[in-house]
């Protein structure tokens, strides 16, 4: 049965101007990035068929243009439109933590780091730049490693922070494993950081790490 023969109240467009759109299901967001079906399949019921095939919205989002074009009912064309609403989301995110200090928005700074970081396949090192105010001057991912780490270096690391005229940045890189607890490399290496960088007067505040589910915060842990 096509969507519009359905009740009004169920539909996905509908039911999301009308209730949010944190009401609505995975399928029924998806169906709505999709539009329409195909022959036999309305989108919703497409939409399901998709996240079966993908394993879920996350691998799904995450796709390379191989693997997403390769799929019914996509291709290059939807791949360059949920490219550019994911970036959109990237950069809606960036321009909240710029608003305000980044310790009075810490949701905020996750929500903006799993952005950055989550969907990385190999481990990425990055700096958030904070002025004295803790406001959030830039973002950088400084180093790219392989599943099995990164080589860090505080020289690097001191460098960015002085051509930003940074007072204070946050540490932050991803586990691919999914898993975010410390290893105890990340605790050393965090010790290293924190003293090369006070000896030109940079605070450390945190540093995250970027798992499956929400950035787990060293300092929160009582870690730093």
């Amino acid at each position: 049965m096509s969507i519009r023969n359905w009740p009004v109240a169920e539909r996905p467009r509908e039911k999301l101007l009308e209730q949010g759109a944190a009401a609505l299901s995975d399928a029924e967001l998806l169906a709505i990035f999709l539009r329409t079906g195909v022959v036999g399949r309305s989108a919703v019921d497409l939409a399901r068929h998709l996240l079966n095939e993908f394993g879920s919205l996350r691998s799904l989002l995450e796709a390379d243009l191989s693997r997403f074009s390769s799929h019914l009912g996509l291709g290059p064309a939807k791949f360059a439109q949920l490219q550019a609403v994911l970036e959109m989301g990237r950069r809606h995110l960036a321009e909240r933590i710029k608003r305000d200090s980044a310790l009075e928005s810490p949701q905020a700074v996750r929500d903006y780091l799993k952005a950055q970081l989550r969907h990385e396949p190999h481990e990425v090192f990055g700096c958030l730049f904070l002025d004295a105010k803790h406001r959030v001057l830039a973002f950088e991912a400084l180093f790219r490693g392989t599943v099995d780490g990164a080589s860090v270096y505080p020289r690097q690391v001191v460098k960015r922070a002085l051509a930003h005229n940074a007072a204070a940045l946050i540490l932050t890189h991803n586990h691919p494993s999914g898993v975010a607890e410390p290893s105890q490399a990340d605790r050393q290496l965090t010790e290293r950081l924190k003293e090369a960088l006070a000896l030109v007067d940079v605070r450390v505040l945190d540093h995250f790490i970027v798992g499956d589910g929400e950035p787990l915060s060293m300092a929160e842990s009582g870690w730093m």
